[in-house]
């Protein structure tokens, strides 16, 4: 007789092949659904991208609206730079790269000018994507080139994925590598990116189709000299329509239009890339610069000194007619820039602090006295525009910040968000502000002792160096810091050079800088580098270090969006927990653009709303610059 285990164990064996061939079914099932699935997924074709809602220009469109496609060429365009150069590569992690060293190199796709989130093929002539935008394959143009006229391959595509995750910046390359782990060379002109399970698809395909495209030849003929991360005077190989012609450390740098320039005859670039040559003038402060203007010595000059444009724009080339001094519009949304709090730095840890610094800025008085009248006070992250919060939040905004639960501070689901005050302009203190200002110090443990200055209760003192190396801050930031001293702060401004100030900023080794985010209409995944946890400890894009788990959320759903509204709701509530923090003091802006130039440019009567344009949309005017010179007013 058998034992019971034994009978048992018979029949599973008995049982067993048919359990197999079930499960070996079920798999093929599966399987097969998976390639109907696949299968019947449409795949969309197209010669651009938009992240919401429809191209504005069809396929085949003969060249953006906002362009001149009759504007002449040649000429020269020359403008001014402050600082120091000392590479040509502009992703090195040390070093100050010269100025526009990036734009010989192009991607395969571009953005239009003139609607948001929207971008066409360059070195891409159309690009292929399945409705859930799990991959994306771009097409290449045959003809594009480098300006060595080697062609320009997928392999070249793909190994500029993978040069910038292996030498890139490191806030980039974590959080790239993780969303977009393979490229591949699916034949000469045709290249295929996979995007990982488990994030949103936002912003993936515009994130490779915005990546700069090196030759991989010309890294691989020197690996050990030529990588991305370190400095070089040698500029590297690209496609773009301008390569160095000459430079002279620290005082110019000249590029020159390639005249075998691929790209000449798409319809991206009609009316585009005008001028001759390109000549960018070195000087070590703006005063200097000025001066050199209103010699001639270049002459474009985009001005973002309120005192210079109120006050030295009197010279005799603008009242004789030859130079022009305009102001033209800027609709994009103005940077977040402010005085920056580094919250790595322990005096900035209690948010009453911060707040206690925001109100020491006298918004009021230095507009009237200092920059006469010119800015506006800005207090979003998304200054003017739909995607400013604004009062108590209610509809979808409400409920997104509900569903952060514990991680939010509950006081802003009844508040609006945060307004600075602007102060009083009749003086440098703002004594109602002080006293508030004073009293958040008192409630956060840091009291005046008897010298005057603030220590807490281990006897430190309260102490925040302001770090600059632009001379036109001194009068704008030197009164902020008396302000900060009248509460009790042991504060100081400190100027420093430009190559010294690059490193302490890139390394976070400061208190406080005047600096900022650059903002978009669409936000997306780059918000991970700016204000994201994983990136919080390095990423360059993030000078005060912020991030929390009452902003991840945020960026995820941002991210995430796939409707116009859901976006809006979400960037609103994400504006709203960021000014809460106070971990910058929001200063001014503009929103326009101020210009001087001598009279011999020519732009598009109907700029774009989101670019000035200047290197690649204005020209040069042959008979304004000839009578400049009969008149003896350039040589």
């Amino acid at each position: 007789m058998r034992h019971p285990r034994t009978a048992l164990r018979c029949q599973a064996m008995t049982r067993w092949p048919m359990l197999v061939s079930l499960f070996t079914l079920t798999l093929i099932c599966l399987l097969a659904l998976a390639r109907i699935a696949a299968a019947e997924e449409t795949i969309i074709k197209s010669h651009g991208f938009s992240e919401f809602g429809d191209l504005k220009y069809a396929e085949g469109f003969a060249h953006f609206d906002y362009v001149d496609p009759d504007a002449p060429r040649g000429g020269e365009l020359s403008y001014a730079a402050q600082g120091t150069f000392d590479s040509f590569n502009p992703f090195t992690r040390q070093g100050r790269a010269g100025a526009r060293a990036a734009e010989q190199y192009e991607s395969l796709l571009i953005p239009s000018y003139d609607e948001p989130a929207s971008y066409y093929g360059l070195i891409a002539e159309s690009l292929e994507y399945p409705e859930s935008q799990d991959w994306v394959i771009f097409n290449l143009r045959p003809e594009a080139r480098f300006s060595d006229g080697t062609p320009v391959t997928a392999e070249d595509v793909v190994f500029s994925h993978e040069i910038l995750l292996d030498q890139g910046l490191q806030s980039y390359a974590e959080a790239v590598r993780k969303r977009i782990p393979k490229a591949e060379a699916l034949g000469p002109h045709r290249v295929k990116f996979h995007f990982a399970d488990g994030y949103p698809r936002r912003a993936m395909i515009t994130q490779v189709g915005g990546t700069p495209v090196f030759s991989k030849a010309w890294f691989e003929a020197d690996p050990d000299n030529r990588r991305l991360d370190k400095p070089r005077m040698v500029p590297g190989i690209g496609s773009g329509p301008y390569v160095l012609d000459s430079y002279d450390i620290n005082r110019r740098i000249v590029y020159r239009r390639n005249p075998d320039y691929w790209g000449d005859h798409v319809n991206v670039n009609v009316g585009r890339n005008n001028f001759g040559t390109i000549r960018i003038e070195y000087f070590s402060d703006s005063i200097a610069a000025m001066e050199a203007f209103k010699a001639g010595e270049f002459t474009f000059r985009q001005e973002n000194n309120s005192k210079s444009w109120a006050t030295a724009y009197n010279f005799p080339a603008i009242t004789e007619g030859h130079v022009q001094k305009v102001e033209l519009p800027d609709g994009d949304v103005p940077n977040a820039t402010g005085f920056v709090m580094n919250l790595d730095r322990p005096q900035f840890s209690d948010v009453r602090v911060r707040e206690a610094v925001q109100l020491a800025f006298n918004f009021a008085w230095t507009n009237e006295s200092l920059q006469y009248g010119l800015f506006q006070h800005r207090q979003s992250f998304w200054e003017g525009t739909d995607l400013e919060a604004r009062n108590l939040p209610q509809g979808r905004e409400l409920e997104v910040l509900k569903s952060l639960g514990d991680a939010l501070d509950p006081v802003l689901l009844e508040t609006a968000p945060p307004v600075l005050p602007e102060g009083r302009a009749d003086r440098q203190t703002d004594r109602k502000n002080l006293r508030r200002a004073m009293k958040l110090l008192d409630e956060a443990g840091w009291m005046v002792g008897d010298d005057g200055i603030r220590r807490n209760t281990s006897g430190q003192q309260l102490r925040i160096e302001f770090l600059s190396d632009d001379p036109a801050l001194d009068r704008l930031a030197s009164p902020f810091v008396d302000n900060l001293k009248a509460m009790g702060i042991a504060a100081a401004y400190n100027r420093i050079d430009n190559a010294q100030f690059t490193l302490r900023r890139r390394e976070r080794d400061f208190d406080m800088i005047s600096g900022g985010y650059s903002m978009s209409l669409q936000p997306s995944t780059g918000l991970y580098q700016q204000f994201g946890t994983e990136a919080a400890a390095f990423s360059v894009f993030n000078p005060s270090g912020v991030h929390g788990p009452d902003i991840e959320p945020l960026i995820d759903n941002i991210v995430s969006a796939r409707e116009t509204e859901e976006l809006v709701a979400n960037v609103r509530a994400l504006d709203r927990v960021l000014r809460w923090k106070r971990f910058i003091v929001p200063t001014w802006y503009l929103g326009k653009h101020w210009v001087a130039y001598w009279d011999q440019y020519g732009y598009p009567a109907n700029l774009p709303p989101y670019a000035l344009g200047l290197e690649d949309l204005w020209w040069a005017d042959k008979e304004g610059a000839a009578a400049l010179k009969a008149a003896g007013a350039l040589r």
